[in-house]
């Protein structure tokens, strides 16, 4: 704990105000952000209510670079970005750097009723599992052209894998009327349940976003996915997080779009 001099405990014995708002608050988040110069802006997303139910309808027209988040981080000193006060409740946190980089949080949201979470550290424990689900998913036939598993948790009591999908559509889209040359990508919470001895996926799912934008804007975009900034729960007390930003020469490569 910082160490108070005594001439600042002096003070604050004459004026309680500057002891309430000195200290970090319930409700206060902070994001202390190592290698973080190019930060633009940081923002946190309640996307979900305790049921696991979509908090508001994903807007089918987003912008990557201007994040629909809930609530905005207020950049301090040392690469701190603070959120002052957040209801309690689960976030994921976005950091916007430089030009065209978008890194965001994530966790596992119930796909079926009665559904638990999962943890956005959640894995697969048997590789095989992992490796037939990716498989199923890269080889099925969708409107987008390109179908990628990104990060999948386990549970292995209700014999449930969810996966963390992003689909692009980066070929001749019906938008090309509006948009001459339109681009798509969303991401979406997929469930794989074990039944009658294999996995099959769910048909429903739970969509996280989705943007429309020129192709060629979409392929000048990194935008990654990471389990550390996902299912930050906030409660009766201040929570820090230490994130160092991710670079080309980082040991652990994260999963998403980059530039192609």
């Amino acid at each position: 704990m910082r160490r108070i001099p005594g001439c600042v405990v002096g003070c604050l014995a004459i004026s309680p105000v500057l002891f309430a708002v000195s200290p970090a608050t319930a409700g206060q988040l902070t994001l202390a952000i190592s290698n973080g110069q190019s930060v633009r802006s940081v923002g946190a997303f309640q996307r979900w209510d305790q049921d696991g139910n979509p908090r508001k309808k994903v807007n089918q027209k987003a912008k990557i670079e201007v994040p629909e988040w809930d609530y905005s981080a207020t950049r301090g000193e040392r690469g701190q970005w603070v959120f002052k006060t957040l209801p309690p409740g689960k976030y994921d946190v976005a950091i916007m750097a430089g030009d065209h980089v978008r890194i965001e949080g994530f966790d596992y949201p119930p796909v079926l009723e009665f559904d638990p979470f999962l943890p956005s550290d959640a894995t697969v424990a048997e590789e095989e599992t992992r490796d037939w689900i990716f498989n199923d998913i890269k080889k099925s036939q969708h409107y987008e052209n390109k179908v990628v598993p990104l990060y999948a948790g386990g549970d292995k009591e209700n014999k449930v894998v969810r996966v963390l999908v992003m689909l692009i559509r980066d070929k001749i889209t019906s938008y090309e009327a509006d948009l001459p040359g339109a681009a798509t990508i969303r991401h979406e919470v997929w469930q794989y349940s074990f039944n009658y001895g294999g996995w099959q996926k769910e048909r429903r799912t739970r969509v996280i976003d989705r943007s429309i934008l020129p192709r060629g804007d979409l392929k000048k975009w990194t935008w990654l996915w990471d389990p550390k900034l996902g299912g930050i729960v906030m409660k009766d007390s201040p929570v820090r997080i230490e994130y160092t930003l991710p670079t080309a020469s980082s040991e652990t490569k994260l999963q998403g779009l980059y530039p192609y």
